[in-house]
C-alpha cells in the first residue's frame, strides 16, 4: 500500500554538544519541517525523536533531541540512523504538487513512445534529473507530470 510506504526524511550525522543532541541533515523541502513531521526509524522508538533548532538559518542541518540519550557518547551511537515518515503521514498537496517518492515507477514517455520508468531522482546542483531504469537520464526541467494518468511526458 503506497500509505504505507516510507520516505526519507533526514539522518542523523553527528552528535551536537555534550548534552546528547545530534545533528540531522534533513532532505524536507525545509529543514523546520522536521518540527510537524512524526518521525520514525528501525532503531529509535516512536515518539522519541524532538527538533531543538536550526543549526544555522542557511543550513540544512538541524539539531534534535532523542529521548533517554544524554550525553555526547550516547549521541554518537546515532550516527548514520536513518529517519524516515510514512507517505500517508505527509502533508496533502497543492494541485500541480507531488512528493519525488511518488514519481518513482511512472514511465517516461517522449514522443508518445514509453522510453523507461523512473528509477530514482538525483540533484548534483543543476536541478533535478530522473534517473530511469534502462540507465537514460532525464532533465526533470523538460517534463510535465500527470498524476492523473500516472504518467511523465517529457518535451521535445
Amino acid at each position: 500500500m503506497k500509505n504505507e510506504q516510507k520516505i526519507l526524511v533526514a539522518k542523523i550525522v553527528a552528535p551536537q554538544g555534550i548534552r546528547g543532541e545530534v545533528r540531522v541533515q534533513t532532505y524536507t523541502q525545509t529543514p523546520t519541517d522536521l518540527k510537524n513531521l512524526k518521525v520514525h526509524s528501525e532503531k529509535l522508538s516512536d515518539g522519541s525523536f524532538h527538533f531543538v533548532r536550526l543549526l544555522k538559518p542557511t543550513s540544512t542541518v538541524v539539531i534534535a533531541k532523542i529521548d533517554g540519550v544524554d550525553d555526547r557518547n550516547a549521541a554518537e551511537l546515532l550516527r548514520g540512523i536513518e529517519l524516515f515518515v510514512k507517505r500517508g503521514e505527509l502533508p496533502d498537496l497543492k494541485d500541480g504538487e507531488y512528493y519525488q517518492a511518488d514519481l518513482i515507477g511512472m514511465p517516461v514517455v517522449r514522443d508518445g513512445i514509453t522510453i523507461g520508468l523512473v528509477d530514482n531522482i538525483q540533484n548534483y546542483g543543476a536541478g533535478d534529473i530522473l534517473e530511469l531504469d534502462n540507465g537514460k537520464m532525464v532533465a526533470f526541467s523538460s517534463v510535465d507530470v500527470d498524476m492523473n494518468n500516472n504518467t511523465i511526458y517529457q518535451k521535445v
